[in-house]
Formats: C-alpha cells, structure tokens, sequence
C-alpha cells in the first residue's frame, strides 16, 4: 500500500468519525478485548438499524476529537475515555434497548494461560472421566483438588473454586480444564461509559428506574421547601407553603378580630351554632334515604306482579 493510499484511508475515517460525532447524539464506549472478528460482524449485523459501530486506533480517535473541541468542549471528555482496546457504538434509538442488544452477543471460550479472569471459576463435583493416572494432576494445583477412583476414573468429590475473578489463570489450570472440557469463559462486547449529550455517565445508570429518578426528586424538593421555610427564605419549592401560611394566618386574624372575608364568615358562622351544621349532614342522609324507600317498594311490587302474571302453579 502507497503512502498514498494509507493518507486518504485515514482521511475518509477523519471524516466518517467526524459524521458520527455530528449526527449521533449518544455514543457507548465498549471494550473490545478477545471479540474476534467474526464476532464483532455478528454484533454489526444484530446492531443494523439501530446503531453504528465504529473502530479505530485511539490516536486517530484523539486527533478526531482534538480537532471538534474547539466546536464542542463537551468531546474532552471523551478523550478522557479512550484508552485501552476500545471502540463507539453510536445511537439515536433507546439506550437501554441498544444497551441490551451490545451486550447480548456474547461468545464461549476456554481458558488461556495468563488471561485474566473475568468471573470466578468453579469446578463442579462428579465424575471426570479421566483415567487414575492423572489423579496427581488434580494434587499438584494451587488450589488441590480432592478427588477419588469411581468405576476406574477419576470422580471430583466436592465443588471447587479454582480460579478467582481477576485473577490470572495459570498454566495448569487452563490444562485442567481443557481436559475437563470447561469453557468457563464468555466474551463480547462490555460497555465502559456512555455519552450523552456532552454528559458522560456509567452504563449503571440506566438500571435506574424512572420512579426512583422521581422519588429522589420529590426528596430534593421536599428538603429544599423545609429549609426555605426555616430559614424564612422565598424558594419555588417553598412558594406554595409560604402562601398557605400566609391564608391560614389571615383567616386567625380574621377570627380575633372584625376584619371579615368569605372563609372567616363561614368558620364564624360554624363556631356561633355548630348543632345547626352538626345536623344538617344526617338530615340530608334520610332525606335520601326516604325518596329512594318509594321507589324500592315500587320494584319490588312490580316483580311479584309479573309473577303472578305467569298463570302456572309450581307444580303445574
């Protein structure tokens, strides 16, 4: 390939991430270690229509994005976040729903020696069907095995936790379980930040619930009205409690004094003769009551007219 060639190469890919940047507004930054790249064509196809999935050595990237800060200083923070073996999965569509296609793709592997282990890994209880011979294999690890001679092959008698997570798998484990024919590992694609927006925030966030977002606002507001309120500063939050007690307080002064409006004549006018508004609910109630008596009765006539009516004796 001509000098040639690789210059306008990296001009194109200057100008697509460019594009992206331009046209996306929500970006996952996903880490790409052990995706092959049959994998990662799998995870292109199930992302058609709802992203795009863009990779790139991270110095283009960060000339991309040194280029676009003085346009948008919000794609500092990206550059903040590329590093490693990384790539952009750029949206417009629902993040929780692309969240979950990113991460669904996932791959079986074996265990290699010096890889880090991503989950713990535990070998389960039963028999191997290895031959007595290796029963030494099992003794020699850094985590023993305890096993017996069951129908002439070696049987594991209790579960073991061989390899912790993030620790480095060595040399005899990987052995061990290649022979035991374990793939104790899964790869794909894991999301490392997401932005949004010009705001950069964990993928964690989105398992937040919207009735939890809301139940920690009306918190927010809450708090913020009680301390305007002792501290007799006028806030948004405080507006309506401030103009409540403010009522209240004219509808006392009303009730000590001569000074009269709507509400403090009719508080008055209970406190002069409450046996009269004491009364008047379960008057209203019988009232009720009795024109709905005729009307009952009406019912109940008319039904057994209509029985009657019928001209057949129960055993005709």
């Amino acid at each position: 390939m001509s000098k040639g060639d690789g210059r306008a190469k990296k001009e194109a890919y200057f100008a697509k991430l460019q594009d992206l940047l331009t046209e996306y507004p929500t970006i996952f930054i996903v880490n790409v270690d052990n995706v092959g790249s049959n994998q990662m064509h799998q995870i292109r196809q199930s992302l058609r229509g709802e992203a795009v999935v863009l990779m790139g050595k991270n110095t283009m990237v960060r000339k991309v994005l040194k280029n676009l800060v003085g346009e948008n200083p919000n794609y500092e923070k990206l550059m903040s976040v590329v590093r490693g073996n990384i790539g952009f999965v750029f949206t417009k569509g629902d993040l929780k729903k692309v969240r979950d296609l990113i991460l669904a793709n996932r791959v079986q592997a074996p265990a290699k020696a010096g890889a880090l282990a991503p989950v713990d890994v535990i070998v389960p209880a039963g028999n191997t069907g290895l031959e007595p011979g290796k029963t030494s294999f099992f003794q020699a690890l850094s985590v023993p095995i305890p096993t017996k001679i069951a129908r002439g092959t070696i049987e594991i008698s209790v579960d073991v936790q061989l390899i912790k997570a993030g620790n480095k798998v060595g040399v005899s484990e990987a052995t061990l379980l290649n022979m035991l024919n374990i793939s104790p590992f899964t790869y794909g694609l894991s999301i490392l930040n997401v932005y949004d927006n010009g705001t950069l925030f964990s993928p964690e966030i989105l398992d937040i619930e919207e009735s939890t977002l809301i139940g920690h606002l009306l918190t927010g507001i809450t708090t913020i009205a009680s301390i305007s309120l002792a501290i007799n500063y006028p806030t948004v939050a405080a507006i309506p409690h401030i103009l409540i007690n403010g009522y209240k307080n004219l509808i006392a002064i009303g009730l000590e004094t001569e000074y009269s409006f709507e509400a403090v004549d009719r508080i008055k006018e209970i406190l002069a003769d409450p046996s009269k508004f004491a009364v008047a609910a379960p008057v209203a109630a019988a009232a009720t009551t009795t024109s709905d008596a005729p009307a009952a009765a009406a019912k109940v006539e008319e039904k057994e007219e209509s029985d009657d009516d019928m001209g057949f004796g129960l055993f005709d």
